[in-house]
């Protein structure tokens, strides 16, 4: 079967990448054309191959290989990655174009069903035209709709045959929404468990993950780079390093100008090895998403920070009132209903709050100990491993109207 998949961001590559394997270990004839990034290109690229050498149709512009032609990338996630409203409104054009190329490279490939991953504000879009046009659509990754903006709700009635969520919490609330819907665990387990973890750096060090894009970095570093200051000149941690986990379709220079005269030798970029960081990190000060719960899951102490423009942060707080069952931005602390480690988010995300918690996750063992007994509990929460396959299974049947 031909499946089309869409995903926006890195968190959605990762997920789209485990799906991908899920789906060809079920189905061996499946191909395969999508939004996504490097994880995507990646776990494609051996099928692309086994099929006599056919050029695997990875260009980075998707430009070379025209609808119904070949298989591959069309466009990587980093050409559209926005954060918050403003940048919305300073890239609405190119996304409208991307909108639109979406469309007609759908209708002209002919896939059986187009896999949607998060990313709502332009997969909805999508959702509503392929249905228009009599495409199965499946959405993996619910848009957080628990969270703000119910209103979409609606839209996945209308326009998703059937929604993949991964997270526990979300059971309740999308039965009494009425969205059909199936949750085979969270792919994230598989994904952690089946890494090769190998040391990215000797000694104590402290791991920083800014995030993804490059609006989020822009606002972590700068305070990161403080604590890294703050740190390096006290006593008890003037040995420990600090090593920057760089994110997919980053470079150095998306980091390096934030870092003074002299940091060099106690502060390190390292690219791809983002689980290897975390793994050997006494703590880690991360930007809210996927990788605050990926840490969980790997057992790192840690701190998210997060914090973005004035507009976005009083809509967001806007909604926060209205929903107030929604008391946590990190998923794992949503998993456990309960804070296992702390957030610090806008105002208080300043170099002395961020210093004073790191220095906390290092020194104090009862405190670590409790994080860690937390952890536990989330990883329990998620369900068995192998979720990305059970979800594979669950789309093939679905396509085939055998559930």
């Amino acid at each position: 079967m031909r499946y089309y998949l869409i995903a926006g961001e890195a968190s959605g590559d990762l997920h789209g990448s485990n799906l991908i394997r899920g789906l060809k270990a079920e189905d061996p004839d499946a191909e395969f054309r999508f939004w996504g990034g490097d994880l995507m290109s990646g776990a494609c690229l051996p099928d692309v191959r086994s099929r006599g050498g056919v050029d695997s149709g990875l260009s980075p512009l998707g430009g070379a290989h025209p609808a119904g032609t070949d298989t591959g990338l069309v466009r990587h996630y980093r050409e559209g990655a926005v954060m918050g409203l403003t940048d919305v409104l300073a890239k609405a054009g190119k996304l409208l174009g991307n909108l639109s190329f979406c469309k007609k490279d759908i209708l002209g490939w002919k896939p059986d069903v187009v896999i949607l991953i998060d990313y709502p504000g332009f997969n909805l879009k999508i959702a509503k035209f392929c249905h228009s046009k009599g495409i199965k659509v499946f959405y993996y990754i619910a848009p957080k709709t628990w969270a703000s903006r119910e209103g979409r709700n609606r839209k996945l009635k209308a326009w998703v045959d059937k929604l993949f969520i991964v997270f526990p919490f979300e059971i309740p609330y999308f039965t009494r929404k009425g969205i059909p819907f199936e949750y085979c665990g969270n792919p994230l387990l598989d994904a952690v468990d089946n890494h090769n973890y190998v040391r990215p750096e000797e000694g104590k060090y402290i791991a920083v993950l800014a995030g993804s894009r490059k609006g989020e970095i822009g606002r972590m570093m700068p305070v990161c780079v403080e604590v890294m200051e703050r740190m390096h000149s006290m006593p008890a941690y003037s040995g420990y390093r600090f090593v920057i986990a760089g994110a997919p379709a980053r470079t150095e220079e998306d980091y390096r100008p934030f870092l003074k005269p002299g940091m060099e030798k106690y502060v390190k970029i390292v690219f791809g090895r983002t689980y290897d960081v975390l793994k050997f990190a006494d703590a880690a000060v991360i930007n809210s998403g996927t990788a605050s719960l990926e840490a969980a899951l790997i057992a790192v102490p840690q701190v998210v920070c997060w914090s973005t423009s004035p507009l976005t942060a009083y809509v967001a707080r806007h909604v926060l009132k209205v929903m107030e069952h929604i008391r946590f931005i990190s998923l794992g602390n949503l998993c456990l209903g309960r804070p296992a480690f702390r957030e610090l988010v806008q105002e208080d995300f300043t170099p002395e709050k961020v210093t004073e918690e790191v220095t906390r996750l290092v020194s104090d063992s009862a405190y670590r100990s409790a994080m860690l007994e937390s952890y536990s509990e989330i990883r329990k929460s998620l369900g068995q491993s192998g979720a990305s396959r059970s979800i594979a299974a669950s789309m093939i049947r679905s396509i085939a109207g055998k559930q």
